[in-house]
């Protein structure tokens, strides 16, 4: 966030008129349409995706009618491309999943009569095409997806095949060549002990298979025909129905949740011979009752958690147990909440090359964020807040911040070296701020003014130098 302090802070007005929890990131751009299916839980909406292509930044998400693109432009707003409308449209077609390869994207649905759906991406911007539709005995029903590219393969979940028009019994994972992406290839399906994999990671063959309440299982996929069980995860603290992780780029960090209220999220390691041991739990507080993370993707530094009826939230994995520094609540309390903690947040995607972050609520649409995760990376703070760079040219802006964004409520003021008051201003649920004063070269005093842990309140003192 930038500022002058000049002038007024103008904050993005929230969706719908409505306040919201925010901290440490700012709401871009938010779609919302009311003339899409619904039921009696005000449910239109579930997964989302994002994927970049020939420099431009797209993402689509799910709803009860089918698929919805978008292009993320360079002015951050949702620029709606195209729909596919999917084989099953209802009210109850609330479980829509989507992952890409190269130019195509892979759409699933886990209610009624559905298929798998393959899109070809090569139209974009301006288009995209449904190229295949399976309902057969390979597809029909499919509860989530994964694509590993480096090697081709396609890995799909709970899938109910059809036979003679006839649904089969349920395969708890199956897994296909993509050597045709238009024409998946099935090489293997089980495993055949456990009755499900709800969802999984997978990086370089190494899958990491979510399989509810049975725990976590690891498989080695080189060799995709046969797979090697490597160990699991089957007992553990804080265990309910292990619903999804995912695997920090370093291969170590594995951050999962189970899909049970009043559950916290596990940071684990992930350690050499692929067992997998929980080091810290982590999550929003279960009040005024108890709270249930839904999907993650991490980076070696954060962890970023659509986390249902608490909306976004991101937390820095440095830290343990890892700290919340960011959030915004896409979804209000009401009465239809009614102390269930499923509504809200379902899904989200924050590894485009921009860093922008999207965010698809069930109830309230898509939503796309911008985090400055520059300011978290360059923590050297030793004090309450610190100025950098300081010093700084007349032309330069420069960024207060509190010490391990601990303060995210705080007033400043720059006086001149004289006493004389320069600039004053608020800041709130903000723990940085990036200033931009027009004064000469010079030695200034940035008085900044907090309530402590206690209430009490505080005043810190920075020397800031104008070249």
């Amino acid at each position: 966030m930038k500022i002058n302090l000049f002038f007024n802070l103008i904050l993005l007005l929230p969706f719908a008129g409505l306040s919201q929890y925010q901290k440490n990131v700012e709401l871009l751009d938010h779609w919302f349409s009311d003339t899409i299916i619904t039921n009696s839980s005000q449910v239109r909406y579930s997964s989302c995706w994002a994927f970049e292509q020939e420099g431009k930044e797209y993402g689509v998400i799910g709803s009860t009618e089918g698929s919805h693109f978008f292009e993320l432009t360079a002015e951050n707003k949702f620029r709606f491309i195209d729909f596919v409308q999917g084989r099953f449209v209802s009210a109850q077609a609330i479980t829509r999943e989507f992952k890409n390869f190269g130019t195509y994207l892979y759409a699933s649905c886990d209610e009624g009569p559905s298929s798998l759906q393959i899109i070809d991406l090569s139209y974009l911007p301006d288009s995209v095409q449904l190229v295949a539709d399976y309902r057969n005995e390979l597809f029909g029903k499919v509860h989530n997806l994964f694509v590993d590219e480096k090697n081709k393969l396609l890995y799909a979940t709970l899938v109910t095949p059809v036979v003679n028009n006839t649904e089969s019994s349920m395969v708890p994972l199956r897994v296909f060549s993509l050597e045709s992406p238009v024409a998946p290839t099935l090489l293997w399906e089980g495993p055949s002990d456990i009755s499900e994999v709800h969802d999984l990671f997978v990086r370089d063959n190494l899958a990491i298979l979510n399989c509810g309440f049975n725990g976590i299982r690891v498989y080695d996929f080189t060799n995709p025909s046969a797979p090697v069980y490597l160990n699991n995860l089957t007992i553990y603290q804080q265990q309910g129905y292990n619903h999804q992780g995912w695997l920090a780029p370093n291969n170590e960090t594995y951050v999962f949740a189970d899909e049970t209220a009043g559950l916290k999220i596990k940071k684990a390691n992930l350690n050499s011979d692929f067992s997998i041991q929980i080091q810290h739990y982590f999550g929003t507080e279960n009040e005024p009752y108890d709270k249930t993370p839904h999907n993650i993707q991490c980076t070696n530094e954060f962890a970023f958690v659509a986390y249902y009826n608490d909306g976004l939230r991101i937390y820095d994995l440095r830290y343990n147990p890892p700290k919340e520094i960011a959030a915004y609540d896409t979804y209000l309390d009401d009465d239809l909440t009614n102390g269930f903690s499923m509504w809200g947040a379902w899904g989200v995607h924050a590894l485009l090359p921009s860093g922008r972050i999207l965010v698809s609520d069930r109830n309230n649409g898509f939503f796309l964020f911008d985090f400055d995760r520059n300011f978290f990376l360059n923590q050297t703070q030793t004090s309450s807040f610190s100025a950098y760079p300081n010093p700084s040219s007349t032309s330069e802006s420069f960024v207060v911040r509190s010490y391990e964004d601990n303060i995210t409520d705080f007033d400043i003021s720059i006086y001149a070296a004289t006493g004389q008051l320069i600039s004053n201003e608020s800041i709130s649920n903000q723990s940085f701020v990036e200033v931009d004063t027009k004064i000469v070269s010079g030695c200034y005093f940035l008085k900044i003014v907090y309530a402590n842990y206690l209430g009490e309140r505080v005043e810190e003192v920075l020397r800031i130098l104008k070249d």
